[in-house]
């Protein structure tokens, strides 16, 4: 099973990887492509599934609920006033509850790998500044 999904993991990451980008210049050697990014990816993937859930669970979101007395009660709380006395479905505190309470390592590898890879390509290798060269 582990094997199946981990194949399955970096068949994703290599085909999202490498069409998403089709605006490269052909004279640009900016060694910005998916070896590159490679270490960032896993480093990505590999803080969210060992630090995404624990930092839920400090905050007091966990598998049976809410935690009593935590800062995810306060945002409850504050949320609920908020919004005339419900939680709202996709708010922050629902999200993070749906998370601690139903995401795998899948997911969470998932959310990390591609933060990693956005991370990346955005302030590593700077995609997200135009080129204004002047010929």
């Amino acid at each position: 099973m582990f094997c199946g999904t981990l194949s399955f993991f970096i068949t994703y990451l290599l085909f999202s990887s490498t069409f998403a980008t089709t605006d490269h210049l052909s004279d640009e050697d900016d060694s910005c492509g998916l070896m590159d990014a490679l270490p960032y990816i896993a480093v990505g993937g590999g803080a969210a599934i060992l630090g995404g859930p624990a930092v839920l669970g400090v905050l007091g979101f966990t598998t049976k609920g809410i935690a009593a007395k935590s800062i995810a009660a306060l945002m409850m709380k504050t949320t609920a006033f908020i919004n005339g006395g419900g939680v709202a479905s996709g708010s922050v505190v629902s999200m993070f509850q749906s998370l601690a309470a139903k995401a795998g390592i899948y997911s969470w590898g998932l959310f990390g790998a591609k933060g990693g890879y956005n991370f990346h390509q955005y302030f590593v290798c700077g995609k997200n500044k135009k080129s204004t060269k002047k010929d």
